[in-house]
């Protein structure tokens, strides 16, 4: 279990990038999985990327394939997701969330999360 604090969201205007990271604090980051969820109003949490505890594995939603990254670095504990090629579509506040495992078995397996940060994707 890890505490989480995400930065890195905005305004962009469509077609643009931003990169949000998360910092984790806590002796287990290099031991965790990894993600990155999203939520616009009135909808449901829904999942975009995830990130094994070594880094070499990573899942990612159909609807970001191609224009999101992440990447981790466990020397300073941190996991960023790169986005480009933003849409309107794309707004929603960004949580990133931690499993206690190596890879998550279920996308309810992330059982820590930070507290948000707003994506606004607007002209």
């Amino acid at each position: 279990q890890v505490q989480l604090v995400e930065s890195g969201g905005g305004l962009v205007q469509p077609g643009g990038s931003l990169r949000l990271s998360c910092a984790a604090s806590g002796r287990t980051f290099s031991s965790a999985a990894m993600g990155w969820f999203r939520q616009a109003p009135g909808e449901e949490r829904e999942f975009v990327a995830g990130i094994s505890a070594g880094g070499t594995a990573t899942a990612y939603a159909d609807f970001v394939k191609g224009r999101f990254t992440i990447s981790r670095d466990n020397t300073r504990d941190t996991v960023d997701l790169q986005m480009s090629s933003l849409k309107p579509f794309d707004t929603a506040v960004y949580y990133c969330a931690a499993c206690s495992r190596a890879w998550y078995p279920s996308l309810g397996a992330f059982d820590t999360w930070g507290q948000g940060t707003q994506v606004t994707v607007s002209s």
